[in-house]
């Protein structure tokens, strides 16, 4: 009784998290609809995530699990397609001609396996235990996939020196997930449910570090860029000054002339 009623209270904190983690991307997409521009932000964390919430929603319908035991993976994994696919929609929509081609590339392929999973395990295998394992063989792919997605930019990052386009709530809601349904699958003796997530802390780990390792870099130029702007408006404000003062100058002068004239 009393494990059902830590294992019931870590489905209740895995799916905040998980909530924080599928909305965290809103900040990100309120700044593209605003310039009306994707930047360099990439879409594969988004595609990558709406596949992840595909296959667990499915694992943990009745259809693949035994009754509803897995029902927070529902709720939450619903959820999560809904705003997922909302993402990939408004990247899409402000998505160059090039990106909206990188979109469709990764984003039918996902589709596709996801659809495929779904009817092989529902007409392929008769019992529960085959449709867990097969799901959740593919769902272990997908998770880790999930939370090692943020990475894509890495190379990006290492190269600036700069984490914007490694949205900071992303991986640490991504790590916060993590270490939390590892803890679910633990108690649930659900090994698909807790490998998965033992991947995805270290990851979750090492975003966090690449976050804080290069984020000071980014704030000192930031901030040696805001002074430069400062340095170059205080300029240009003495040199309008001065330019006044010399029109000025020249407009007493050509008065002064004109009266003894």
């Amino acid at each position: 009784m009393a494990d059902g009623r830590v294992r019931l209270a870590a489905g209740l904190m895995g799916n905040a998290a998980s909530l924080l983690l599928y909305a965290a991307p809103i900040l990100t997409f309120y700044r593209v609809i605003r310039k009306r521009s994707t930047e360099e932000f990439s879409c594969v964390p988004y595609i990558i995530a709406l596949w992840n919430c595909f296959l667990y929603t499915w694992y943990g319908l009745p259809v693949v699990s035994c009754g509803w035991e897995n029902f927070s993976l529902v709720t939450i994994n619903g959820l999560g397609i809904l705003l997922e696919l909302s993402f990939i929609i408004i990247y899409f929509w402000f998505a160059s001609a090039g990106g909206k081609k990188k979109v469709a590339t990764v984003a039918v392929p996902v589709i596709l396996v996801s659809c495929a999973a779904a009817i092989i395990s529902a007409f392929v295998f008769h019992d529960h235990h085959r449709r867990k394992v097969f799901i959740g063989s593919v769902g272990l792919v997908a998770s880790v996939a999930m939370y090692g997605s943020p990475l894509v930019v890495v190379k990006q990052v290492v190269q600036t020196k700069s984490v914007e386009f490694m949205p900071f709530y992303l991986s640490f809601f991504s790590f916060l997930a993590s270490w939390i349904w590892l803890a679910y699958g633990l108690l649930s003796r659900d090994l698909f449910l807790a490998s998965p997530n033992m991947v995805g802390c270290p990851l979750g780990v090492l975003q966090l570090l690449l976050y804080c390792k290069y984020r000071k870099k980014g704030v000192m130029e930031e901030e040696h860029k805001s002074w430069d702007v400062e340095k170059n408006n205080s300029e240009k404000t003495k040199q309008r000054f001065q330019l006044v003062v010399a029109e000025d100058s020249s407009t007493t002068g050509a008065r002064v002339e004109q009266v003894f004239s």
